[in-house]
């Protein structure tokens, strides 16, 4: 599904894989985010993390009537308030796309998949 805009100079069609690669490129600037993971399922409790080629993998764009919910699978810094993390990938996820790209989100969701040590 795509969202479609008309201005004045014509139309705008944005891609539901536009809208994810956007989130998990916005989400990966923040702080105590190690990366993004895989929505699949985890195989023996280890999460994947995925490249920046990959970030649409750990992004889901869903539609509920005229919502848009976005749904990032993270994986975490140890050491770092998981809830703060979340908090702060929910806000630039939300910034980046209305007030960049002009795409009007009703929900970011954050499922922490995995918590990793630093090197």
């Amino acid at each position: 599904m795509v969202i479609e805009q008309t201005t004045q100079d014509g139309k705008i069609t944005v891609s539901d894989e536009v809208i994810a690669v956007l989130a998990g490129s916005a989400a990966l600037e923040c702080y105590g985010l190690v990366g993004m993971a895989s929505r699949q399922s985890i195989k023996d409790g280890i999460s994947d993390l995925l490249g920046r080629e990959n970030l649409s993998k750990g992004v889901e764009v869903r539609r509920e009537g005229d919502s848009l919910m976005i749904d990032l699978y993270i994986v975490v810094s140890y050491g770092t308030k998981i809830s703060e993390v979340a908090h702060n990938v929910q806000s630039k996820v939300r910034y980046v796309l209305n007030d960049i790209a002009g795409v009007h989100v009703d929900g970011v969701n954050i499922i922490v998949q995995d918590v990793r040590v630093m090197k």
